[in-house]
């Protein structure tokens, strides 16, 4: 069996359909539209995979898939993108740095999402990005990880 490459890391924005629940799931739980519930299948039970799963979270900014969160209702608007930005920077950019270079990133989001992430893509250091606009975008979502070896 071929190993995962070690330097890529899946960004997921994150969907407006939710688990309904009164007590905290982690991210990759509790977001239930989107590519969501396809990524929790394919890699939700291999720890090592699951690490390198993040959320682009209209409230909360970059969550992992194991960040406890409650369900809510919070739309990204330009404004909002524009706040949490230098805060998903700072919690992205040393997880880019622990994957070494080049590091990959598959980032599946609609395109307001990307402005969560424009820093990083600003960073003479970037990462190489495979960018996929459709956030149901699962079968070119799941052509990348085969490339990237994911199970």
């Amino acid at each position: 069996m071929t190993r995962p490459l070690p330097s890529t890391l899946a960004l997921v924005g994150c969907s407006r359909t939710k688990t309904p629940t009164r007590s905290p799931l982690p991210a990759l739980e509790l977001y239930a539209g989107g590519i969501a519930p396809q990524l929790r299948t394919r890699v939700g039970h291999l720890p090592d995979l699951r690490r390198r799963v993040c959320f682009l979270s209209a409230r909360h900014g970059l969550v992992d898939a194991d960040t406890p969160l409650l369900p809510y209702d919070q739309a990204l608007t330009a404004e909002r993108a524009d706040r949490l930005r230098p805060e998903v920077h700072r919690l992205l950019r040393p997880r880019l740095d622990a994957l070494g270079a080049p590091a990959r990133l598959l980032v599946v989001a609609e395109p307001l999402y990307l402005v969560l992430v424009a820093d990083i893509l600003a960073d003479r250091d970037r990462p190489l990005v495979h960018w996929i606009p459709d956030p149901h975008g699962w079968p070119q979502a799941s052509a990348v990880l085969d490339d990237w070896n994911w199970p």
